[in-house]
């Protein structure tokens, strides 16, 4: 398994800096849906490390695991953001690590539901234009599982 911490090889000083600043827990967009999920009455869990891909949000009661994903470093409309990245700076670095992330977000997924777990992924521009729909598939996916029972 590979370390957490990357090593920024073929990359600016400036971009470095900037990457080692990036935080991997209690981002913003976590936070804000975290809040609401709070305030709807549905408890969690943080950053569980036991389960693949350490979910955001972990509702055990449920079985549900939430990440909340930024649309640059999972490749949110891969494609496009692929092209803009061939003409970028450090071209083979970002299409090589996100195309990884991609990867290892499917893994942790298939996972995930292979231990019976529902898996949901919000991306933040989503957590931030919509947080009441984001709660709302949250509470639908509850129900599901409260309906299977």
């Amino acid at each position: 398994m590979k370390s957490s911490l990357r090593v920024f090889t073929n990359v600016s000083d400036q971009t470095r800096h900037t990457m080692k600043r990036i935080k991997g827990k209690d981002t913003s967009i976590e936070v804000r849906l975290r809040k609401a999920l709070w305030h709807d009455g549905i408890r969690y869990r943080k950053n569980v490390r036991t389960l693949p891909g350490s979910p955001d949000i972990v509702i055990t009661k449920y079985k549900i695991a939430i990440f909340c994903d930024s649309e640059y470093f999972h490749g949110k409309d891969w494609d496009r953001l692929k092209s803009r990245l061939e003409k970028g700076n450090n071209p083979n670095y970002w299409i090589t690590r996100i195309s990884e992330n991609i990867a290892r977000d499917r893994r942790n997924d298939a996972e995930l539901y292979g231990m019976g777990w529902i898996v949901l992924h919000f991306w933040g521009g989503e957590i931030k234009k919509d947080l009441t729909g984001c709660v709302q598939t949250v509470r639908e996916a509850i129900d599901r599982v409260v309906l299977e029972d």
